[in-house]
């Protein structure tokens, strides 16, 4: 079963605001064991619309992904997130098959 991955791109509109988000993510993220790969960094934007923040985030699978976003501690921090960000959040199976060249 392959990994799966948070991908968010995110505006903040209120870092005071977007900072208790943060905070409250921890406990959801330890429990569903996350691995945070790109966790903001600087960017370079080559195409589509740009936002200032960029975050993926490694999950054992697509089930644990989900169950981490669906849980209540996430769902309890995710109003942070909504009051003091726009952006998007999705859900993407990683890929186990033949790469280029093999």
């Amino acid at each position: 079963m392959p990994k799966a991955y948070w991908i968010a791109r995110m505006d903040v509109r209120d870092p005071d605001e977007y900072a208790k988000y943060v905070a409250g993510t921890k406990a959801a993220f330890a429990k569903y064991k996350a691995h945070f790969l790109v966790r903001g960094g600087e960017f370079e934007s080559l195409e589509g619309q740009e936002r200032t923040r960029n975050v993926v985030i490694e999950f054992p699978d697509s089930e644990t992904a989900l169950a981490c976003y669906n849980s209540p501690e996430y769902q309890a921090a995710k109003a942070f997130r909504a009051a003091a960000s726009d952006g998007e959040l999705l859900i993407v199976d990683g890929y186990d098959g033949p790469q280029p060249g093999e």
